[in-house]
């Protein structure tokens, strides 16, 4: 056999057994390094069948690390971490600190060495970034002030796991001992290490890669980051004797600073993605299933210390920090858990001769249950804030530094209800703002809320998904309801919420997939939007108006795709918008959707005794009852209270139809507003 082929086949053998183990994860909703964990621990020597090399996957493994830590230093911002600095820097400290000594505790119980219970506390002190970070990206919490805080917060601890590194050999040295001479150099070299890449490594790397960039050439670019990634990694261990680990850290951190490191980033995701895959896959390698099912009992210690522990950990120190309670809660489900940085101290330790191959392998089956409950954990914080707040006491302790809602002027009335102040969110208040129309945004980025005051827009702090939030905003004298966050969840619970506070009141919310269409439209929205398919139904429009064809048949066209794709649980809301739209195209003529309330005078009446075109010149061209929309409707028609009237023709004739229909009030139609700016009568 030639002798690539053993490597070739080790790769080979590694990287199938990944793919197929992180389908199944995704499959059973679990991250993807659950699933090349699994694959490891497949391959491994520990289980029948194909065993890989372990030797040579871990030397493919220690390029994961490398692109690992480039990663994390790639993305290292300064400024974000700043701006949390009041709870990130104290929580993570605190943290790294109560977790390592539970854990050097709890080894100790069962007879491990000192320096063997140390590198296990440190090992669990951290979390994993890739874990959290997913966590918060499927809960929608990733842009939120308390992702913000989150993130800060691992950001402490990856540094501090880059300390760890550096501090492990010369602390215990190779053989698991080291004296205080020894630690002094390595700290001297560790630190001129830092001041080279900081002083002379931010000006050198940059330029180099921008004068590569004027060359236009896409494989020398890549290459480029590429060697100063591995060149630095490999140049601090074998010139300073610190780790690859720091070293790969450093050079990622004076990359993002340069204008390119969007750019580094996407070369280097793909090199970053697959060593990262074979690391997982190495660390899986090395579990000894026969020694974790003989010491069950350590490993259900070790994973309640992980979970349970750290998470009240963090609640204790989240107690003393000035962050309201919901903020504390995402905090503790995504710590809650260790993940990639665990494994590269756990090896650490492993290459040093202070944990044994068995004792490495405890952190691993720690890892991968925490790993395989996180998501769980993120999904159980509304469970846990509603028992929590049933404990009043203990509730007003934890929530003391939350923000109060500062309700709106008494005189705030017939006004609309933004929930989210985002791209989407933004661009409602300000065409609201130009209209006249009273307008109160909900936020929870106290940046977008200081900025509204400060330009005289009434905005409430807190978290709409929280119906006490919803009270301030005197929903029962509002005109409507605009619900413009991204995250499908959090507008479901606002959506129900709004519903029980103000049963009539127009509802419209962006939904980000069909089914949570179906689900908003249930809840009781009354317009729901999909912004990607209402972009592609106007890129169609355009398209074939651009083509020659009448603007009203490319109306038409663009609006059958529309009911096409939306489904029929939310005809009625759809089928208001077509004839929107479609009354809109007429030139000359404006529309307005007009309700009548109990007051109107021509209540029991059919259209033909209303007689509203005979006396205003104003056409009802459709009628919007209930879930039906009823287009052209016959003379016969008879008027209910809660129709919404589709009014078309001029604006005096509109205005004259809102004041018939309103009786004896002086009601001012703007029909050129959006339905929601129309007033019920």
């Amino acid at each position: 056999m030639h002798h690539s082929i053993p490597l070739l086949l080790n790769i080979t053998a590694a990287l199938v057994a990944a793919f197929i183990g992180g389908l199944i994860a995704r499959h059973l909703k679990l991250p993807p390094m659950v699933g090349y964990l699994a694959a490891g621990v497949a391959i491994g020597p520990f289980t029948p069948g194909f065993v890989g090399d372990s030797e040579t996957i871990q030397q493919l493994a220690e390029l994961g690390v490398v692109f690992l830590m480039f990663g994390v230093g790639l993305h290292f911002s300064l400024r974000d971490l700043w701006r949390v600095r009041d709870t990130a820097i104290p929580g993570a400290i605190g943290q790294i600190l109560m977790a390592t000594a539970a854990g050097f505790g709890l080894t100790q119980l069962w007879g491990w060495s000192v320096s063997a219970s140390l590198v296990l506390g440190l090992a669990i002190s951290t979390a994993s970034t890739v874990v959290l970070l997913r966590g918060l990206m499927d809960e929608g919490l990733l842009n939120t002030s308390h992702g913000q805080v989150a993130v800060g917060w691992l950001v402490l601890e990856d540094i501090a796991c880059v300390v760890i590194l550096v501090l492990l050999p010369m602390l215990f040295g190779v053989d698991g001992n080291a004296s205080w001479a020894t630690v002094a150099v390595g700290l001297l070299k560790a630190a001129a290490f830092v001041g080279l890449m900081l002083v002379a490594g931010a000006r050198f790397a940059p330029w180099l890669l921008t004068r590569i960039a004027h060359a236009r050439s896409r494989e020398l670019f890549i290459l480029a980051v590429v060697a100063i990634a591995l060149g630095t990694a490999v140049g601090s261990a074998e010139l300073f004797g610190v780790s690859l680990a720091l070293g790969a850290f450093l050079a990622g951190v004076v990359l993002g600073e340069s204008n390119l490191s969007h750019q580094v980033g996407a070369d280097v995701l793909p090199f970053r993605e697959t060593f990262a895959v074979l690391f997982f896959v190495a660390v899986g390698m090395l579990v000894n299933i026969q020694y974790l099912i003989e010491n069950a009992g350590h490993v259900l210690a070790l994973v309640v210390l992980i979970i349970a522990g750290k998470y009240l950990f963090t609640v204790f120190l989240r107690m003393l920090l000035p962050r309201p309670a919901h903020t504390i809660l995402v905090v503790c489900a995504g710590l809650s858990q260790i993940g990639e940085f665990a494994f590269i101290v756990g090896q650490a330790g492993v290459k040093l001769g202070i944990l044994t191959q068995d004792q490495y392998s405890l952190i691993l089956a720690g890892a991968l249950f925490s790993i395989m409950l996180n998501p769980w954990m993120f999904r159980t914080i509304p469970w846990v804030e509603s028992r929590l707040r049933r404990i009043r006491w203990f509730w007003r302790l934890l929530d003391r530094h939350r923000e109060k809602p500062q309700p709106p002027p008494d005189t705030l009335a017939h006004h609309v209800v933004v929930v989210g102040y985002g791209r989407v969110g933004r661009h409602v208040v300000t065409v609201l703002g130009y209209l006249g129309i009273p307008r109160l945004v909900v936020e929870l980025d106290t940046r977008h809320i200081a900025a509204l005051r400060k330009n005289g827009v009434p905005a409430l702090y807190g978290d709409a998904a929280n119906s006490e939030v919803l009270t301030h905003t005197r929903l029962e004298k509002a005109r409507a309801l605009v619900v413009t966050v991204a995250e499908e969840s959090a507008a479901e619970i606002i959506v129900a919420a709004a519903r029980q506070l103000s049963p009539e009141l127009p509802v419209i919310v962006r939904a980000a997939t069909h089914a949570g269409m179906e689900r908003l439209v249930k809840l009781g929205a009354r317009d729901v939007i999909h912004p990607e398919l209402e972009g592609g139904v106007e890129v169609l429009r355009h398209t074939l108006v651009t083509l020659g064809y009448p603007a009203l048949e490319a109306q038409q066209y663009a609006d059958g795709v529309r009911r096409a794709q939306y489904h029929s649980a939310f005809s009625a809301g759809i089928g208001r918008q077509v004839c929107d739209r479609l009354m809109r195209i007429v030139p000359g003529m404006d529309v307005a959707w007009v309700t009548l309330d109990d007051a109107c005078p021509v209540l029991g009446m059919t259209l033909a005794d209303a007689g509203i075109r005979e006396q205003t010149g104003a056409s009802v061209v459709a009628v919007w009852r209930g879930q039906q929309v009823i287009a052209n409707p016959e003379a016969d028609t008879v008027l209910r209270a809660g129709d919404m009237l589709g009014v078309l023709g001029e604006k005096a004739h509109i205005e004259a139809a809102c004041r018939l229909l309103a009786g004896e009030k002086a009601l001012e139609a703007h029909p050129s507003d959006p339905p929601m700016a129309s007033a019920p009568v």
